[in-house]
């Protein structure tokens, strides 16, 4: 697998640039921070970035509200700085790949103030419009995620607008096939200043029922998904009809047909659908997406059925495609707080990293889980994140996750600005900084480059297939194979040591594989003993 493209089993760490590292003082991150920091993230061993939007906008969702695809946000520098950043990064050996939002923009971006001003301009249909009901109210039933109705009245032209998020980010109409070409141009512009992959936020949601049918109700008990607050309706409908449309399908075709001009560049599309794991074997197949993820592993369900399951029914569907994983990422809680409960250990925060690192795919991390950061607790008054405004207190947002990372615990800032943060920096999370841990060689920073340097050597965990071994609750077992190599990869994800009798494996020759920095179970005749959040990892002797 040598001859592997470089995004196949790879380690991507996504920065979030407004909390990474401010260099002008202003309190909010920008690109000269990243390149700053590129040499901390390649010490990492980590194989790529994927830096979230960083394009001029009005910020009403911190960047994927976009009004200009092709500049950089004053905010975060200058097109100069991430030629600096891509220079520095591919010098590094790190691949860089940035977020394309392509279902919507801005409702300030030059297309929609155009396309607002009348129903004739030459704009007038790139975007999804329609008239209201007689009664005056919106065309039909259909929800923004973020509360509310999705649809926004416009007086200039006496008609609606959608806008699956926010008001502020009307959604653009992909059934035109010029906004369709100004999308993928837009994209050729990045790929020709040397990006190396795009991570595409919402992909599915670029289409939406050309007929405008209203989404069905769903019963109170299937009413679940990441993120979602007892108050917000969203929950209540199947959104069968104002996303993930059969023509998608072939616009990520097109798509696919673009990138293939450029060498060794991927596209990683973010998912989230009523079924996402059988939309992401879909896009994922037939030359569309080199990648695809969703948010399975990134709800409040920590269990090793859970884990299992996922991972099994993504397998039985995604015969072509590549999955990639994640746990954290910039709109959930983080990890160590949604599976933790309660224990924010290093040795908990490692073994999240291993077992995502050890499924058959490719990983994204989230900034701060090599720290082992929490959920900070960000209190009403400090809130910036729209959704955590209008649902508080019952749904606190996205802010906890997004807080300045921590470099050092010199200052109150926590090394990350000269000013005033954007978010207020956790007293806990200068307690973890970076410059804390680096000199700690049990820390959880020196535990994921570890486990890191561990993985690279072990090419069955990169791109190996994988198989489950049926086992009790909170045990998670993996088999990984690859070229006559198999390696046993055992989790205990409960705090308490257990003991598993394993006979078909007893006399297989597993042999225990050191060096990958977890807390290690061992062997006793035929008994696997695994402490509390402990791991064992084997290789078969014969390799069979």
């Amino acid at each position: 697998m040598s001859d592997a493209p470089w995004w196949r089993g790879a380690v991507i760490y996504q920065i979030y640039p407004r909390s990474f590292l401010d260099t002008d003082g202003d309190g909010v991150g920008d690109l000269p921070g990243i390149v700053e920091r590129l040499d901390y993230v390649a010490d990492l061993g980590v194989d790529a970035i994927w830096i979230a939007p960083f394009f001029k906008s009005p910020m009403a969702d911190f960047g994927y509200d976009i009004a200009d695809y092709r500049d950089v946000d004053p905010l975060f520098g200058t097109l100069a700085d991430f030629d600096r950043l891509l220079d520095k990064a591919h010098r590094l050996g790190l691949k860089v790949m940035i977020d394309q939002v392509l279902s919507h923009t801005s409702a300030e971006h030059a297309w929609f103030r155009a396309s607002r001003q009348s129903r004739d301009n030459p704009m007038a249909d790139w975007y999804v419009w329609a008239d209201a009901r007689p009664d005056g109210t919106p065309p039909n039933n259909w929800l923004s995620l973020f509360g509310g109705s999705a649809w926004q009245w416009e007086p200039r032209r006496g008609q609606y607008y959608l806008h699956n998020f926010l008001a502020a980010q009307p959604d653009l109409n992909f059934h035109h096939p010029e906004v369709r070409a100004a999308a993928l141009d837009n994209l050729q512009f990045w790929l020709d200043k040397g990006v190396d992959g795009v991570r595409l936020d919402a992909i599915n949601f670029c289409f939406h029922d050309r007929q405008l049918r209203d989404n069905p109700p769903k019963p109170s008990d299937q009413r679940v998904g990441r993120g979602f607050s007892p108050a917000n309706p969203y929950a209540f409908q199947y959104h069968y009809h104002n996303n993930t449309q059969p023509e998608n399908l072939a616009f990520l075709g097109e798509l696919r047909a673009l990138m293939d001009r450029y060498p060794d560049v991927a596209a990683l599309g973010e998912i989230s659908s009523e079924d996402s794991l059988a939309t992401m074997a879909e896009y994922t197949a037939g030359g569309r997406l080199h990648m695809g993820y969703s948010f399975e592993l990134l709800t409040d369900d920590f269990s090793a059925a859970h884990i299992r399951d996922t991972v099994r029914q993504l397998e039985a569907q995604m015969t072509e495609g590549w999955p990639c994983w994640a746990i954290s990422n910039h709109d959930v809680e983080r990890v160590l707080s949604r599976w933790g409960n309660g224990d924010a250990s290093a040795q908990l925060a490692n073994l999240f990293t291993a077992m995502v690192c050890s499924l058959r795919g490719s990983v994204c991390v989230y900034q701060g889980e090599e720290l082992g950061l929490t959920e900070a607790d960000v209190p009403y008054e400090s809130l910036r994140d729209p959704y955590g405004i209008a649902f508080w207190p019952q749904f606190k947002g996205r802010d906890g996750c997004r807080t300045p990372m921590p470099w050092s615990d010199a200052d109150a800032q926590a090394g990350f600005s000269h000013g005033m943060p954007w978010l207020p920096v956790p007293e806990e999370h200068r307690a973890r900084a970076v410059a804390q841990q680096q000199a700690d060689p049990y820390s959880v920073l020196n535990g994921f480059r570890a486990f890191m340097r561990w993985r690279r050597s072990h090419p069955a965990l990169r791109w190996g297939d994988i198989e489950f071994v049926e086992t009790v609750e909170p045990v998670l077992a993996i088999i990984r194979r690859l070229d006559g190599e198999a390696l046993l990869v055992m989790f205990n994800l409960g705090t308490a040591a257990i003991e598993l009798s394993l006979p078909p494996l007893s006399g297989s020759g597993w042999t225990a594989i050191g060096g990958h920095g977890l807390q290690a179970g061992s062997i006793y005749g035929n008994t696997l003993r695994l402490p509390g959040h402990g791991a064992w990892f084997a290789r078969l002797g014969n390799g069979a």
